[in-house]
This record gives C-alpha cells, structure tokens and sequence, in this order.
C-alpha cells in the first residue's frame, strides 16, 4: 500500500474514535512541494475534540503521523479545515 494512503486510512480511523460526528468527519489528500497535507474536515462541534486543550491533542495526531512520515521516507504535514456554517 501506498504510504500516504496507508496514513490517510490511520488519521480517518482515528478521527473516527475521537469525534461525536463521525459521519462528517474526511480527511483530504493533497501535494505541495513534495509534502504530502492531510486536510481534516469536521462538525464545527467536533474542532475542539480535535484541537484539544491547548492543541495537545492535535499535536499528538501529528506526531503521530510525522513518525509515519519518517518511517516511509515521505514528508506529511496535518491542517485542521475550520468551515463556517450557516
């Protein structure tokens, strides 16, 4: 399997354990300069979960994709998508 994909299956089953709102919960691929970016998508509700108190929970999420990153030879970076809903 294709590491970046093989990350992106890990942040979507670990969102998926975190949210109220799994249902709404995506995770995004994209490449900048050779970076693989994981974009999180979610209920406005469940940004919070995500970030944690101050960003701890966030950082671990990335930490833990770095070390992923790393172990494949591959560069990955994690953004949280805020969305404003009417």
């Amino acid at each position: 399997m294709e590491p970046a994909l093989a990350i992106q299956e890990f942040l979507e089953y670990v969102l998926a354990g975190l949210v109220e709102y799994p249902e709404e919960a995506s995770v995004e691929r994209e490449e900048r300069d050779g970076v693989h970016v994981f974009l999180i998508r979610l209920h406005p509700e469940d940004s919070g979960r995500i970030i944690g108190r101050s960003g701890k929970t966030i950082q671990a999420i990335r930490s833990l994709v770095l070390a992923s990153a790393e172990k494949h030879h591959v560069r990955a970076d994690v953004e949280v998508v805020r969305e404003l809903r009417e």
